[in-house]
């Protein structure tokens, strides 16, 4: 599918910046990996595709999770994240996680986080499939808005890091399985530029782009996963996606994240009827597994002919639901809704990406100097299903592990700098901007929460027509995003395609079951 760059370029004819230490992606994953190696590098450079603060981390509600209360250990959390992955977790990359999170959580604090507090202790609350109260949350529902501030001054004002904004990573440069930088494109001035560094870091996120309906940010077009593939860097996982079960769905309106948190506090599902109906689907209820809750929300909406189920916390204190949920519910209010006294109307979305470069437990890529970090990366800590509010303690713990490893001087620096992209040829007048649209339909209609044998071929045929755009060279932003979406679709489903078997965050109308045999992962490469 992929070619090796989406440019025609020489290394000598391109600006070239080198640096001790380079970050791709200012979220939480890219900013602490940066803070962290301020302490040993005096030259972190930080490229992020827009703004620092343009990430999903900014957008991230429910809070951050870690064993830091009375009543909990790391042992229940460990326990808690293998049962959410369906069998695919790695034992060791999550008792990393779940051990070595509570110290990330307090570093954070020191730097200035405010997490919330009742009666001088964190308020922590409960998400689905945690068995304890450990999510600490800021300002009600705005945990994401809080850590980014916090990394971002904390980033800014380092002496030693420099972020370049509106920089998009267009491809990597490696040389015989080593990485020592990336070409990206300043878009502001359409300039490409050759950043060299013998130590390059991953943290663009995920691709929730390639779908309609997702929570996730404009930026979040699996730029990094697909980059790293064109490369010959091994990826992981692909075909589990997590959708989000509660996402607002009001017709011309954008999709909007309502928390797990808010069934974590008690609010419930209800279907066309008024009906609650999770309780019938698992013992656990609202606070069910997301794929669980997605299921069961899928198959309400097709018992009952509707579009929609509502989340209903009419039940509760109205005082204390927009106390809790300030951020949900000013934004509703825009809307004409009221959170805590009228039925929301929620359908699942396209949230979090589980697969992506495979790595290993420093975060250390098949590509010696490349290391990879939070949703774009996959040490096997989510499984097949990752477990509500460990996507930022991920980030943390394996972002500050690659420092760790790093550190070592285990960075490699070629005899010579030598890069070269030829062989595209310029292509006709192609409106991108529709194939984003078209590409998302594909995706949402046959490589959904629902797959089957049928749609997914269907879906592989019109990728592959799409694959001749790959001969022609990219020339604006717009045209690379694409080529991305279009590289990233295609593993997801090709993977899709290939697992036959229902497991976690994969479903499969065809094969509703697991399969022991399936217990394993599907690892991809492209040969360079």
């Amino acid at each position: 599918m992929a070619t090796r760059y989406l440019v025609n370029f020489a290394l000598e004819e391109v600006d070239r910046i080198e640096v001790g230490f380079l970050v791709i992606g200012s979220g939480i994953a890219g900013l602490y990996t940066a803070h962290a190696a301020s302490a040993y590098w005096e030259d972190v450079l930080v490229l992020t595709k827009r703004g620092i603060d343009d990430t999903a981390t900014e957008h991230a509600q429910g809070g951050i999770a870690a064993a830091v209360g009375p009543n909990d250990s790391p042992l229940y959390h460990y326990e808690d994240t293998l049962s959410a992955g369906a069998g695919l977790c790695d034992p060791t990359a999550v008792e990393i996680l779940v051990t070595e999170g509570p110290a990330r959580v307090e570093e954070l604090m020191r730097l200035g986080a405010r997490f919330d507090r009742a009666d001088g202790r964190l308020d922590l609350t409960r998400e689905g499939a945690h068995t304890r109260r450990r999510i600490l949350h800021a300002m009600g529902d705005a945990t994401g808005a809080e850590i980014q501030r916090v990394l971002s001054e904390a980033v800014r004002s380092s002496p030693k890091i420099t972020v370049m904004e509106n920089h998009f990573l267009v491809d990597l440069l490696v040389t015989s399985g080593v990485c020592w930088g990336v070409l990206a494109l300043d878009w502001r001035e359409l300039r490409l530029k050759a950043y060299l560094a013998p130590v390059v870091v991953l943290a663009t996120g995920g691709a929730g782009q390639i779908y309609k309906h997702t929570t996730n940010p404009e930026v979040v077009t699996g730029d990094g996963i697909a980059a790293a593939y064109r490369a010959g860097a091994e990826v992981m996982d692909l075909e589990f996606v997590q959708f989000h079960p509660t996402v607002l769905l009001l017709e011309g309106l954008p999709r909007f994240l309502i928390s797990e948190a808010v069934r974590g506090e008690g609010g419930i599902l209800l279907n066309a009827q008024g009906e609650r109906f999770m309780p019938r689907y698992h013992p656990m209820a609202e606070l069910a597994p997301r794929d669980v809750v997605v299921r069961a929300i899928l198959q309400e909406l097709e018992r009952t002919g509707s579009q929609v189920v509502y989340l209903s916390l009419e039940h509760l204190d109205p005082e204390l639901v927009h106390a809790r949920f300030p951020t949900i519910s000013q934004r509703l209010k825009v809307y004409g809704l009221d959170l805590a006294r009228d039925r929301i109307p929620v359908a699942p979305a396209a949230h979090y990406f589980m697969g992506g470069v495979k790595t290993g437990f420093y975060g250390e890529t098949s590509l010696r100097g490349l290391y990879a970090c939070g949703e774009v990366a996959c040490p096997g800590v989510h499984g097949a299903n990752r477990l509500a509010s460990n996507s930022l303690l991920d980030g943390l713990v394996f972002g500050g592990r690659i420092v760790e490893y790093a550190r070592r001087g285990v960075g490699e620096k070629p005899a010579r700098w030598e890069a070269r992209g030829e062989g595209l040829i310029p292509g006709p007048p192609v409106d991108y901007s529709r194939l984003k649209g078209e590409l998302r339909d594909l995706m949402q209609t046959w490589v959904g929460p629902v797959r089957c044998a049928e749609g997914l071929s269907r879906a592989l045929r019109q990728l592959a027509r799409w694959d001749t755009l790959n001969r022609y060279e990219a020339t604006t932003l717009e045209e690379m995003e694409f080529k991305d979406m279009l590289e990233v679709a295609y593993l997801v489903t090709e993977a899709a395609w290939m697992r036959t078997e229902s497991r976690g965050g994969h479903y499969r109308a065809d094969f509703p079951q697991p399969v022991p045999r399936w217990q394993r992962h599907l690892i991809f490469r492209r040969q360079v």
